[in-house]
């Protein structure tokens, strides 16, 4: 029954790439800050950072976050897989280990059957069952469309905590996975995947960031963020503007998987991309569309994003070695200057 269903056909968007645009968003949250009524409150909505932390005494954060959306490949099991795997990294992005999860479940009861959500929810176990957490309850709603993610939460030490916005001027630009994602998975929903690349961006949407709880003891880390809807050029400038920076990027250095030029050529361009660039376009330097395309690419369970000091860059490289990562630079953090991004 699983084969017969495509579940991006039941949706008007895909995975991170339904985000509402930053500057939408902006209009939505004006003047909705709650940030300064708790003290203990160490990570608000102030900094747009990918959780909230909340002291629970001097030394130790809960950390807590929500992150659904509709599907982004055909198969329900990965499709949970994926959306649970994509929650549980806004927890390794502020460099904290992830307790458990609740699911959040919308579903068209009256066009899709129970027994495609029952295989989306056992993906999303299998993701926390990697993790090493419990998926501890949920909520569930009949909805128009298919939509799946979890609530996690989790726990870290104060002096680990990695927000977005304090990297340094120096700070050396890591990214953990390969841009072109939404690029993919726009080829997958049109039916023009090469068969060579069926299960590519599917394999790296499934690959968890735990390498951020280790990241996040090392003292040369500045900064951390994870690569999601907004693309790179969106999260980097997010990281840019916040730490009163301008960030230098090398565009040959930025990993991509295998294939993005041939399907941006063939105009598999997810609409989110533009949507992207409209948003935060007025805050980069002047970049060809062929940069762009790449570079705003809406990612779903994207990489992290690292900032780290020159000085920590051996230890984080040996860490990064350690887990299986083998990283290069792609670009450096400087003064301010008209940008916040630059690309080279």
């Amino acid at each position: 029954m699983t084969q017969a269903i495509r579940l991006t056909q039941y949706s008007h968007g895909a995975g991170c790439g339904c985000k509402i645009s930053p500057s939408v968003l902006d209009t939505i949250l004006a003047g909705s800050g709650a940030q300064n009524l708790d003290p203990r409150l160490w990570v608000g909505n102030a900094s747009r950072d990918d959780a909230a932390v909340y002291g629970i005494d001097d030394e130790r954060g809960v950390v807590s976050t929500t992150d659904f959306f509709m599907p982004i490949v055909d198969d329900p099991y990965d499709f949970g897989r994926i959306a649970a795997t994509n929650a549980i990294s806004d927890i390794y992005a502020m460099g904290g280990d992830p307790l458990m999860a609740i699911a959040i479940l919308g579903w068209p009861v009256s066009i899709l059957p129970p027994e495609i959500a029952r295989e989306v929810i056992r993906g999303g176990r299998a993701a926390c069952d990697l993790a090493g957490i419990a998926l501890a309850g949920g909520h569930s709603i009949d909805a128009p469309e298919p939509i799946f993610g979890l609530a996690v939460t989790g726990i870290l030490d104060k002096r680990h905590l990695k927000r977005n916005d304090t990297a340094t001027v120096g700070c050396l630009l890591y990214l953990t996975k390969p841009l072109g994602i939404g690029i993919l998975t726009t080829a997958e929903k049109r039916g023009t995947l090469r068969p060579e690349d069926v299960g590519v961006a599917r394999d790296w949407m499934c690959k968890p960031n735990s390498a951020g709880s280790r990241f996040g003891k090392l003292a040369g880390v500045r900064a951390m963020t994870d690569v999601t809807g907004f693309g790179l050029l969106g999260h980097l400038t997010e990281m840019a503007d916040g730490s009163g920076l301008t960030a230098h990027i090398k565009y040959d250095a930025v990993p991509r998987l295998d294939g993005v030029d041939f399907y941006l050529g063939a105009g598999c361009v997810p609409g989110g991309t533009l949507r992207n660039f409209e948003s935060y376009g007025a805050r980069i330097a002047p970049l060809p569309d062929t940069q762009k395309l790449l570079l705003c690419d809406p990612q779903t369970s994207g990489g992290l994003l690292v900032a780290v000091e020159p000085a920590g860059q051996d230890a984080f490289l040996k860490a990064a070695a350690e887990l299986g990562l083998q990283l290069s630079a792609i670009g450096q953090l400087h003064p301010r200057q008209e940008y916040a991004v630059q690309v080279l």
